[in-house]
This record gives C-alpha cells, sequence and structure tokens, in this order.
C-alpha cells in the first residue's frame, strides 16, 4: 500500500489554515468567524499528526496533542456559541461591527 507523502498532507493543512485566516479577517458573522477559527485549529491537528507518524512512528504525542487540542476546542466552540446566542438576543444581529457597540 503506498503511503501519502508528508508534503501533500502539510500541503493540504497549509491550504486549511490560509482557508481559515481568509475567512476569520473577512467576515463579518461571529458565527463564521467560529468556524474559520475551527478550520485553524484543525489544520494544526493535521500537522501534528502527520509529523507524528513521519518523524515518530512508534510514539503517540502528536495524536494525545491533537486530542487535547479537540478538547480545548469543543469548549471554546460551546462558550463562543453561548456569547453567540446571548449577543443575538440583545442585539438582534450577530454581526462583528454591532457588537463593538456594546452597553452594559
Amino acid at each position: 500500500m503506498n503511503e501519502v507523502p508528508l508534503t501533500h498532507i502539510l500541503f493540504v493543512s497549509t491550504a486549511l489554515f490560509f482557508i481559515g485566516m481568509y475567512g476569520l479577517f473577512t467576515r463579518k458573522n461571529l458565527i463564521t468567524m467560529l468556524m474559520s477559527i475551527e478550520l485553524l485549529l484543525n489544520s494544526v491537528n493535521i500537522n501534528f499528526v502527520a509529523f507524528n507518524k513521519y518523524l515518530f512512528p512508534d510514539k503517540l504525542d502528536g495524536v494525545f496533542f491533537t486530542i487535547f487540542i479537540i478538547t480545548i476546542a469543543a469548549a471554546e466552540a460551546a462558550v463562543a456559541i453561548a456569547i453567540i446566542i446571548n449577543l443575538y438576543r440583545s442585539h438582534k444581529s450577530i454581526d462583528v461591527e454591532d457588537a463593538t457597540e456594546l452597553k452594559f
């Protein structure tokens, strides 16, 4: 069975990273910004697993880092969605420009 070269995996990871950065900097919707952050984290996860497989095939350090990042991303998404729902209830919008006008 043929293995996928490391350069192909890094190309996909880099593409995901830059798509996430583009989405983070160009979107005004908080939900799409959250999805862009998830893309960034997933590209890092791909890098961890790929480098772990090609550099240290007998160890699972990259996989453990990936599981830790997935756990942190799930907690981050839960908190962010709660904040977004709260902003929508108070401002009837989830645009970033509307969120900068918060009055407490």
